[in-house]
C-alpha cells in the first residue's frame, strides 16, 4: 500500500514541478490538463501523509513497548498502538477505495436529452414527467439548468427535450440515468382504463470542454429561424433560434431557447462539442460495458434500466434489482438513493477490477 502511495506522491511532485514550468504555463491545453490531473490526486495525498504519519506512530509506539519499564506508560503505549492499527486498517480501506481508476469525466458538467420512445401521445406525457422529475432533483442538488432545445407532445409532455446542466459532479450522479425508462400505468389518453406500457429514453453525456474537441469553425452550417413554442405558435417574430450542423459528422444540434442569437449559439456549440466528444468517448462505454455485469453507466443506451408501475406504486431498477415502493416520492425528485445505490455497485466492480 505505501509503495503504491510513494509511488502517486512521486506523480503528484512531478506535477507540480511541470505546472510551473514556463513552456507547459504557454501551452493552455496541457496546463488545464496538469491543473485538473493535480486536484484530483490531492484527497489521495492528504490520505498518504496521514497513512505515513500512522505507520510511524505505530513504530514508535512498538519501540516504547520494548524499552519503557514503567507499567503505566506500558499500559498507555498498548492502548495508543491497539487506536493506531485499527486506525491503519480503516485508513487501507479508505485508500483501497480512493485508487480505483474513476471515470475521468465525472466531474463534468452533463448534458441530458430525453426523448419519448414508443407508446404514442404517453410516451410524450412521459417524457414531459421524467423531464419534471429531473428538474426537481437539479433544485434539491442545487445545480444550474438550462433549456437547449425541445419539441412538444401533441396530447402534452415533450417528444424530446434537451438541458445544459451544470454543478458539483453533475455527470458522476447523473450517467446511471442512461437508458430507456418504461412506464406501467393508465393513459391518460385510454378511456377503457388498461394498464399500458411505454417508453422514453434518457441520455446522459459529460460536456465537452473546449479543449477536449478540435472544432474548426469552417466545419458547421450555421441556420437560423424563428423560435416556436406551444400549439406552434411563433414565439419571436426575429430569427433568434439556431441550428448548427457539422458537415464531416451530419450531427445537427439546434437551440431556441433564448432570445438572443448569440446565446443560443453559445448553447448549441456546447451541445455539438458534447456530441462530437461523444464519438469518442462511446469507444471507452463500450469497453467498460464489456467488463461489467451490472452494466452501470454504460454506451448501451438501448438497455431497460427501469420501470415505473403507477397501479403498485413501485419504482425498479433492473441493473441491480433495486424495488422501493413509493412512486409519488421518487417523481418528486428523491432519486439519491438509488443513485447512491448505483454508484455503490459500480464502485464494488471497478474494485474487483482493480483486484482482478
Amino acid at each position: 500500500m505505501l509503495d503504491k502511495l510513494e509511488a502517486i506522491h512521486s506523480r503528484y511532485l512531478d506535477i507540480e514541478e511541470n505546472m510551473n514550468k514556463p513552456d507547459v504555463m504557454a501551452d493552455m491545453k496541457r496546463y488545464v490538463k496538469l491543473n485538473k490531473d493535480y486536484k484530483d490526486l490531492q484527497p489521495i495525498i492528504a490520505a498518504y501523509k496521514e497513512y505515513k504519519n500512522i505507520i510511524e506512530n505505530i513504530e514508535n509506539a512498538r519501540e516504547l513497548l520494548n524499552t519503557e519499564k514503567d507499567d503505566d506508560f506500558r499500559e498507555m503505549a498498548k492502548e495508543e498502538l491497539n487506536a493506531l492499527i485499527a486506525r491503519k486498517d480503516q485508513m487501507e480501506e479508505d485508500v483501497r477505495l480512493m485508487l480505483i481508476p474513476s471515470d475521468p469525466q465525472d466531474n463534468k458538467n452533463a448534458i441530458v436529452e430525453i426523448r419519448a420512445g414508443a407508446g404514442g401521445d404517453e410516451a410524450s406525457i412521459f417524457a414531459g414527467d421524467l423531464y419534471r422529475m429531473y428538474i426537481k432533483f437539479f433544485e434539491k442538488k442545487g445545480w444550474k439548468v438550462e433549456l437547449v432545445d425541445f419539441t412538444e407532445g401533441t396530447a402534452g409532455g415533450y417528444k424530446e427535450v434537451v438541458l445544459n446542466v451544470s454543478g458539483e459532479a453533475v455527470y458522476g450522479q447523473m450517467k446511471y440515468e442512461s437508458g430507456v425508462h418504461r412506464v406501467q400505468r393508465v393513459p391518460q389518453t385510454e378511456t377503457q382504463g388498461r394498464v399500458h406500457t411505454s417508453a422514453a429514453s434518457v441520455v446522459v453525456l459529460p460536456e465537452a470542454e473546449e479543449f477536449d474537441v478540435d472544432l474548426k469553425v469552417s466545419d458547421i452550417r450555421k441556420d437560423t429561424f424563428c423560435s416556436s413554442g406551444p400549439g406552434g405558435q411563433s414565439v419571436n417574430t426575429t430569427y433568434s433560434a439556431i441550428r448548427l450542423t457539422h458537415i464531416p459528422t451530419g450531427i445537427v444540434v439546434s437551440c431556441q431557447d433564448q432570445k438572443s442569437q448569440i446565446k443560443n449559439l453559445e448553447k448549441a456549440m456546447v451541445v455539438l462539442r458534447t456530441r462530437l466528444f461523444e464519438l469518442e468517448y462511446s469507444k471507452y462505454l463500450d469497453e467498460i460495458s464489456s467488463k461489467r455485469k451490472t452494466m452501470v453507466s454504460t454506451g448501451d443506451r438501448s438497455a431497460k434500466i427501469r420501470t415505473y408501475n403507477y397501479p403498485q406504486s413501485r419504482v425498479t431498477d433492473h441493473r441491480i434489482n433495486y424495488t422501493m415502493y413509493n412512486l409519488a416520492v421518487f417523481m418528486d425528485g428523491d432519486l439519491q438513493d438509488i443513485l447512491d445505490a448505483l454508484q455503490l455497485a459500480e464502485n464494488a466492480e471497478r474494485l474487483k477490477e482493480a483486484i482482478g
